[in-house]
């Protein structure tokens, strides 16, 4: 297999005229960076021995390959964001090259274009002798695979792809959560999303000003000028590729992108800055009637048509199960529809379907960092009463009318903005005994403050839903550590941790983890 190489190393500029003599300052990753994530997986390969030595002799940054040098590498494991990792070979001193697109066991021709600590970053030349037991390119659909930074894993069989992104969720727990191996149970089977491709709800192509070439090159005429690109990075850089399609994508997304890349070629004077698109799938939505506050949420229908919005503060309509949910264009909403329902439903189980069943019953729901009602709104039917918590007041605003637009009564689920300092204030007459917390922060996680604010609410259930397993598990780590000071002799501990994939042929994974209170004896 030949990969064309991308063009990483080749964008690096060469500076011109003195050197400059001013001494580097190295500075460690910040903590569950994706860099933090890629340096403790390269200690992990090298051995911490090693590791300790190359740092004694002050050889931690100093890489035994030149830019653009070329080596042949046998690939040893694949990283937490589909990256290889490959041990340099003799006569090199110990040293990491990450390359994309190769598996473990194949022999491949790479070519070293960035340094970092202990590990350099390489374009995947050639693999030169392929694991025939995991490559298979028959399987890749889209034909900027390999060039594209959008996927890693088209050519694998998707049970691969699942069993690699479990292995991250236990690396995760392993190397961020700092608790004893005893503490984490073991990891459960990733959940499969029930579409691989075309799942995709929602794609942000973009494209760099048109700038002097317009003038020097023309353009403007409705046909894409050689010079210009309107897609997404190309691997390992800054650089945006021209891409007609995205496979991943629904097929209302790809037939919407043709006309708005033909528009934008037509009007290419009109842009003086880069522009980051915005395509999200949506149900069209009925005009409402005048004695109708709002549109019934009928159970899914074939009539119901999908459209794309391209308005960054336009509305969108989902469907989840026999839920509608509507929230703004370019706010936060999962990207893959196909997999809400198992999500939601999974969430709902593992609150309930747990043996021996939990006494007394759930009646109370806190869903904090609610966004526009997901979870509130999806598992409203299981509890007596529900408050969504969410710092953002337009996210309240979408999740108010959600519930109406649901049926949900006022005094069933409501809708409360938080304060950061004291995010629970609004829900302490809930009976912690009773009551069932979900949490689904941002990518940073949660963060000290607000991980006591949980403790002293101190419900029976904390179901922890995560886009990075890495904050995950480092809050998980410090739930279960600061609850063993807890009143009434109770502690947190974690009673399943289990992976869901939102984004297949991606490395990416989201992560539910469930917590309950017990006897600290």
């Amino acid at each position: 297999m030949v990969v064309e190489p991308s063009s990483a190393s080749q964008s690096k500029k060469k500076r011109g005229g003195r050197k400059d003599k001013r001494k580097v300052k190295h500075k460690l990753p910040e903590p569950y960076s994706s860099e933090d994530v890629i340096h403790r997986e390269v200690i992990s390969l090298l051995g911490q021995d090693v590791v300790d030595r190359l740092i004694e002799e002050g050889k931690d940054w100093a890489s035994p390959f030149q830019m653009r040098e070329e080596v042949e590498l046998t690939v040893s494991a694949i990283s937490s964001h589909g990256e290889s990792l490959s041990i340099a070979p003799e006569p090199y001193p110990p040293w990491v090259i990450l390359t994309p697109f190769a598996l473990p066991g194949e022999v491949i021709r790479a070519r070293v274009y960035r340094h970092s600590q202990l590990h350099s970053y390489a374009d995947l030349l050639e693999v030169t002798k392929p694991n025939p037991e995991m490559r298979d390119i028959s399987r890749v659909q889209c034909k900027y695979f390999g060039k594209c930074a959008g996927c890693q894993y088209q050519m694998l069989s998707y049970e691969t792809q699942l069993s690699l992104k479990r292995d991250v969720i236990v690396k995760a727990y392993k190397n961020f959560s700092d608790l004893p191996p005893t503490d984490v149970p073991e990891i459960l089977p990733t959940i499969g999303s029930p579409l691989q491709y075309s799942y995709r709800t929602k794609i942000t192509p973009h494209f760099d000003a048109p700038g002097k070439k317009l003038k020097q090159k023309g353009g403007g005429d409705g046909t894409k000028p050689d010079w210009f690109d309107v897609g997404f990075n190309k691997i390992g850089t800054r650089n945006v590729m021209d891409i007609e399609e995205c496979p991943i994508a629904t097929p209302v997304l790809n037939n919407a992108l043709g006309p708005i890349r033909a528009n934008i070629f037509k009007n290419l004077s009109t842009y003086k800055k880069g522009v980051s698109l915005l395509l999200r799938e949506s149900l069209e939505i009925p005009p409402e009637k005048d004695d109708s506050p709002a549109s019934e949420p009928s159970s899914s229908s074939s009539s119901d048509k999908l459209i794309c919005v391209t308005d960054h503060r336009g509305t969108v309509r989902e469907r989840v199960g026999d839920k509608l949910f509507e929230y703004t264009a370019g706010s936060f909403f999962q990207n893959n529809n196909s997999v809400l329902v198992p999500l939601t439903s999974y969430v709902r189980d593992a609150v309930f379907s747990c043996d021996p069943p939990l006494d007394p019953r759930p009646t109370h729901l806190v869903d904090a960092y609610c966004g526009s009602g997901l979870f509130a709104i999806t598992l409203s039917p299981q509890f007596d009463k529900v408050a969504g918590i969410e710092l953002s007041s337009e996210s309240i605003a979408c999740a108010t009318k959600n519930a109406k637009l649901n049926a949900i009564p006022a005094g069933k689920c409501s809708f409360l903005e938080g304060d950061a300092a004291n995010i629970f204030a609004t829900v302490q007459d809930f009976p912690r005994e009773k009551t069932v917390l979900i949490i689904d922060p941002p990518r940073k996680g949660s963060d000290e403050k607000f991980i006591d604010q949980l403790i002293k609410f101190g419900c029976q259930t904390v179901v922890y839903v995560s886009c990075n397993v890495h904050t995950q598990a480092r809050d998980v780590g410090m739930i279960l550590r600061k609850s063993e000071g807890m009143e009434g002799k109770k502690r947190y501990v974690v009673e399943s941790v289990r992976g869901f994939d939102l984004f297949p042929q991606t490395a990416h994974v989201e992560s539910v983890a469930v917590l309950r209170l017990v006897d600290a004896s």
